[in-house]
């Protein structure tokens, strides 16, 4: 099937399940009550993406053109707007902003055409400018990410570290606050802790590195090596706690290697 008639089989799919001979379950789906499986099946997809695999990749895309669609749906049936507006503009958005490609504007680099994007939302669609430019970030976004993003909006304002030096030297100092801070009140404790997490972010961002891909890594890795310990700790006869910490290092340790 070409992209036109999958997505319009797609769409007759979505008319049926919330017709009323359709799915019971489906008639009862709101935008709302789709909220939470919508952020759900993103971090599916970015997990799909992770693993590099092109079969669940697929999968875990044609979700979320599923969600995508069906609320759109949803609207369609409220008369709000339909599919079919969603997907016109978002199409005529795109036209819009790549003047360079779909018009006669001339760019050298990445960083003119994002300037162009920001003067276009203003200039051409009515956007109001920020009064900052941190009021760009969305405030929805997962803390991590939404840190990143607020750096790298500084940073192009030129407020940012000249070295790498620089950042370590301040991860360093909030360790050290985050020790003073230790028996203290939890909300004094709770602060240096945020500030410590946010110089570790700004750590990846300077290294070009992002936070959130690293840290999923990170959890995939530590979940496999715990599960190598609990195999290894019900073999040899042992409980998992405090008291056989010793062997589960040893178990710990034949995991990374």
């Amino acid at each position: 099937m070409n992209p036109s008639s999958a997505f319009q089989a797609l769409y007759e799919t979505i008319v049926k399940l919330r017709s009323p001979d359709g799915c019971k379950w489906d008639r009862e789906q709101t935008p709302s009550t789709l909220r939470g499986d919508l952020v759900e099946e993103t971090y599916e997809c970015l997990e799909a993406i992770d693993e590099n695999d092109p079969d669940h990749i697929a999968e875990e895309l044609g979700d979320l053109f599923l969600l995508a669609a069906m609320i759109s749906y949803m609207h369609e049936q409220e008369g709000k707007f339909s599919v079919a507006d969603v997907l016109t503009k978002v199409n005529e958005k795109l036209i819009r902003r790549h003047p360079h490609v779909f018009g006669e504007v001339k760019v050298k680099d990445s960083d003119e055409i994002l300037q162009n994007w920001a003067r276009i939302k203003v200039e051409q669609e009515g956007r109001k400018p920020k009064d900052s430019i941190l009021d760009e970030v969305s405030s929805g976004l997962p803390p991590m990410d939404r840190a990143c993003k607020l750096q790298k909006k500084a940073a192009k304002a030129g407020f940012d570290w000249s070295d790498m030096d620089g950042v370590i030297e301040k991860i360093i100092e909030e360790i050290d606050e985050v020790k003073d801070a230790y028996g203290q009140n939890s909300g004094i404790l709770e602060e240096e802790l945020g500030d410590l997490l946010f110089s570790a972010i700004n750590l990846c961002r300077f290294l070009k590195v992002e936070p959130s891909t690293a840290l999923r890594r990170t959890n995939v890795k530590f979940s496999e090596r715990f599960k190598y310990v609990e195999k290894k700790m019900k073999e040899t006869g042992k409980d998992m706690k405090k008291e056989n910490i010793d062997t589960m290092e040893k178990f710990w340790n034949e995991a990374k290697e």
